[in-house]
């Protein structure tokens, strides 16, 4: 049976979020009303101040988004999606990017789960050579307007039934499976692997990582280093 490695893509393999850029990208072209980038404007200034959290940040984004994307047309939302791709798909945490290549050289069959929409997750992944791709998907009703819903949102919300579908799907084995993430949401994820890797963690996950005795691998500018 053919090996398997999943990753988290947001801040572990991306170095950025796809899903902030997104909806920048929205309403940069108009497809969200200028005045969305006050829905979260005061959790962005808070976090690089450091007074706040990074999740607080991206929770009021996936606010945002989910108040403006009920009406929106797929086809100008996946356009900003390749976009966004096209001009930032190449900034990439070294590590990871090696890493995935040297699995694929290995025939591990390579999987991204995020919560990032699937729409953008799939122009992305599709420069690295992923096999599958789990993200968000959101609902479309008439001429292929958003409804504002999300589709199997308790499967994405849970990595590991994600990874029990992959394995029953594709007939895969979790012997010398791997695992890559960098917050608390990939705990799921990284205790369902036999080799978990937190890479760049948040001190959630940092913390958890210290218990359970699991590899921390840090990238800072241009130095890769094992704590």
């Amino acid at each position: 049976m053919q090996k398997v490695a999943f990753f988290d893509i947001d801040g572990t393999v991306f170095r950025s979020s796809l899903f902030i850029e997104l909806v920048e990208g929205c309403i940069t072209e108009g497809i969200f009303p200028a005045e969305a980038k006050l829905g979260y404007q005061k959790e962005y200034d808070s976090w690089r101040n450091r007074d706040g959290s990074y999740e607080t940040y991206i929770d009021a984004v996936v606010a945002t988004f989910m108040k403006h994307i009920k009406g929106v047309f797929y086809g100008d939302f996946a356009d900003i999606g390749r976009k966004v791709v096209k001009e930032q798909g190449r900034q990439t945490y070294r590590y990871t990017r090696d890493l995935i290549q040297d699995l694929r050289g290995k025939g591990y069959y390579i999987v991204a789960i995020s919560q990032s929409p699937k729409t953008i997750l799939d122009e992305f992944c599709a420069g690295y050579g992923f096999d599958k791709v789990y993200g968000r998907i959101y609902e479309l009703g008439p001429r292929d307007l958003f409804t504002g819903e999300v589709a199997e949102l308790e499967l994405i919300k849970n990595k590991s039934l994600v990874i029990e579908r992959v394995l029953e799907r594709e007939g895969l084995t979790l012997e010398d499976s791997i695992g890559v993430g960098d917050t608390e949401g990939d705990i799921q994820l990284l205790e369902s692997v036999e080799t978990p890797i937190c890479f760049n963690p948040n001190m959630s996950l940092y913390a958890y990582a210290q218990k359970k005795k699991w590899p921390v691998v840090v990238e800072r500018k241009d130095v890769v280093y094992t704590l």
